[in-house]
């Protein structure tokens, strides 16, 4: 696939704004990949699996495995519909059990612990009652706390939201505090970024404002991802490091499983389960009561892990 494709920014025409969002939905899948695949560098590609929804629609699920930089990565696209039961449209907050979702799910995991993990999400729903939202967020977890590269990351989205409301950044960051968060490890995920779920059109903004905000998302986090793929593939890393690499993938595999609402929005809805659990680690390692030693990058790291770190601002308070 060509690398020079521009971002699709504009939203296509279409008869609705439901078309519109799905067509470029699409369009930021194929841009995301072609993205990835140059910035990994080597021969590695993303294969497509088209699959149907048992309602109505599908999706392309993408995945790269065993590439220079990314050794398991995923960019997911679906747009369905159909009718949930009575407890999941209860649990999900549904306004109506009809519905219709469309967006584009990713998560990265490289081969490196020099590389950190990341996840982005955009994403479009409307409800048999006629009403519609927008949501998503972008959060990174570094396996190693690079409080430099941390501060630009939250600089570069900070940036962007305040394009769009000047109120987006702090809120948003906040709530991707509390939404990326373990409670049964008192930890969040990684340094967070932001989320942004149930922005309603017509009471949050106008269709047109939220939709510009959701492109503006996709595209920081392409931008900004593939530039820390750059600058920390080729560092070197021991066989210690590699570890805990695989102790941290095990809390993100926590967390996806036990309690990303994504995740169960898929299985409760009849999703088909690879799709799902894209987001899972090829490799992840549980340690009984492991902790690291005092003083270790390992311990610096995991005192970061917390809510409220002011990472945007040019001295993050530390631990």
């Amino acid at each position: 696939m060509s690398t020079s494709a521009p971002f699709p920014t504009a939203a296509p025409p279409a008869a609705t704004l439901r078309d519109s969002v799905e067509q470029w939905m699409r369009q930021f899948q194929d841009w995301l990949c072609q993205q990835l695949e140059a910035t990994d560098g080597g021969t590695a590609r993303f294969q497509e699996d088209a699959w149907q929804h048992h309602g109505s629609g599908g999706g392309r699920s993408r995945v790269l495995t065993n590439g220079h930089i990314i050794e398991k990565g995923g960019v997911n696209f679906s747009a369905v519909e159909g009718e949930m039961s009575e407890a999941a449209a209860r649990q999900l907050l549904m306004p109506d059990r009809r519905y219709f979702a469309t967006g584009v799910s990713v998560v990265q995991h490289p081969r490196s612990p020099q590389v950190p993990i990341s996840h982005m999400n955009v994403r479009y729903f409307e409800a048999g009652n006629g009403e519609a939202w927008f949501g998503g967020g972008l959060d990174l977890t570094p396996i190693y706390v690079d409080v430099a590269q941390a501060r630009w990351f939250h600089q570069q989205i900070a940036q962007v939201c305040a394009r769009h409301d000047a109120h987006y950044y702090p809120r948003f960051k906040a709530w991707a505090d509390e939404y990326f968060f373990l409670p049964h490890r008192q930890e969040t995920r990684g340094i967070g970024g932001i989320f942004f779920d149930r922005l309603v059109v017509g009471k949050e903004a106008d269709a047109e404002a939220l939709f510009a905000f959701v492109r503006a998302v996709g595209e920081v986090y392409g931008n900004t991802y593939t530039e820390l793929m750059r600058q920390n593939a080729e560092l070197p890393f021991s066989p210690e490091q590699k570890q805990w690499q695989l102790v941290r993938r095990g809390r993100y595999a926590e967390f996806n499983l036990a309690i990303d609402r994504g995740t169960r929005f898929g299985l409760e809805t009849g999703g088909r389960t690879e799709s799902v659990l894209m987001s899972l680690p090829p490799q992840a390692e549980w340690h009984y009561n492991l902790q690291p030693e005092p003083g270790s990058p390992e311990a610096a790291t995991q005192q970061w892990l917390r809510k409220g770190v002011e990472w945007a601002s040019e001295n993050p308070i530390s631990a």
